[in-house]
């Protein structure tokens, strides 16, 4: 099989998510990164909040952890691309990384970690093991290992 690089969806700056001067709000950027997350899932097949069926209980995803750094502004109507890739798949928890870029333009970077939970009929939620068929599907987008990779912000060797 062959192995993509990432998976991208692109959005376009709304004026809500802009101050006065036209510059997106910095809070903007993790509801980006949280949809860019959902579509990455939709596309294999995954439900963020599948409904209850009898047989099994559904599986939901809580966000534990999420940062962004930010390296240049973007702007009202500025086309985006979200890069979303799998930093990491543990045993019950997914980091994901996140590269948001205006055209060559490296805009920000983010992280966001998702721990997979059983969700009761009563809304409580207890951390379960990801499933194998999900972890299979998500790891098609994992990362290489930190050590192979170099940083965009150094010059490779």
């Amino acid at each position: 099989m062959n192995k993509p690089d990432v998976f991208s969806v692109q959005r376009r700056v709304e004026f809500c998510e802009t101050d006065a001067a036209g510059i997106v709000h910095f809070a903007a950027f993790f509801p980006w990164m949280e949809s860019a997350e959902h579509a990455l899932l939709r596309s294999l097949g995954i439900s963020v909040l599948p409904r209850h069926r009898d047989d099994t209980k559904p599986l939901t995803w809580p966000r534990v952890s999420a940062q962004c750094d930010y390296l240049s502004a973007a702007r009202f109507e500025d086309e985006l691309t979200v890069d979303v890739s799998v930093r990491n798949i543990g045993r019950s928890s997914v980091t994901y990384r996140f590269t948001f870029r205006c055209g060559d333009r490296m805009l920000a970077r983010g992280q966001v970690v998702s721990v997979c939970c059983e969700l009761a009929a009563h809304g409580k939620l207890t951390k379960a093991p990801i499933p194998d068929s999900i972890r299979d599907a998500l790891s098609c987008y994992l990362d290489a290992p930190e050590s192979s990779r170099t940083s965009p912000d150094q010059p490779s060797v």
